[in-house]
């Protein structure tokens, strides 16, 4: 799972989801960033749509077009938000994560199941204290007959978080109308949900 803060109209959440076993794409995932850097794009800190060149959007997009994972998108209007929630972060991240998640779980998993929950972590400290609490209480209220397991990790270090911001990032632009040449292609056939619970801007 991603999220987007930034300078944007809308705080946004995403995930993507492998289903089954899902160790050959996370392979192809590491192979892509590998065959990258031997070609000279140098990716210290990993993949990060914003950051990319349109080359190397072009050959992620493309490998998250073929492995075909779950997409999910929630984004909230900031403009639209209570001023009370506006003033607090910790109120965003929260509302946010329930609203993206309160959905998804009963869809994506069923009772007795284990739900592993990998997060990207923030730029700041404390961001990343509101964000794994506000996180952490709302899969502790959604998860009364499931094992839910919160994991906060850099966003480097696991190729679900970089699909997932990938497909932010490219949501995004449509939902702003500016132009993604990767969308229709790449991103809205497996977008199985994209909700915007405060309207748009």
């Amino acid at each position: 799972m991603a999220g987007t803060v930034g300078a944007s109209a809308y705080f946004g959440f995403g995930t993507a989801i492998f289903r089954g076993e899902h160790g050959r794409e996370v392979w192809e995932g590491l192979r892509l960033r590998c065959d990258l850097e031997r070609r000279g794009v140098r990716l210290p800190r990993g993949l990060h749509a914003k950051d990319d060149s349109h080359a190397t959007r072009d050959e992620v997009f493309d490998l998250v077009g073929r492995q075909r994972p779950r997409l999910d998108v929630t984004f909230l209007c900031k403009a639209r938000a209570h001023p009370s929630v506006r003033e607090r972060s910790y109120w965003l991240y929260k509302l946010a994560w329930y609203a993206h998640f309160r959905g998804l779980l009963p869809i994506i998993s069923k009772p007795g199941d284990a739900l592993y929950v990998i997060v990207a972590t923030l730029t700041t400290n404390r961001r990343v204290m509101n964000a794994r609490q506000a996180l952490a209480e709302v899969c502790r209220d959604l998860s009364a007959d499931r094992d839910v397991v919160l994991c906060v990790w850099d966003a480097q270090s696991t190729w679900g978080i970089e699909v997932a911001d990938y497909a932010l990032w490219a949501v995004q632009r449509d939902l702003e109308g500016r132009p993604c040449k990767w969308f229709d292609s790449y991103i809205r056939p497996h977008l199985a949900s994209m909700t915007t619970p405060w309207g748009t801007a």
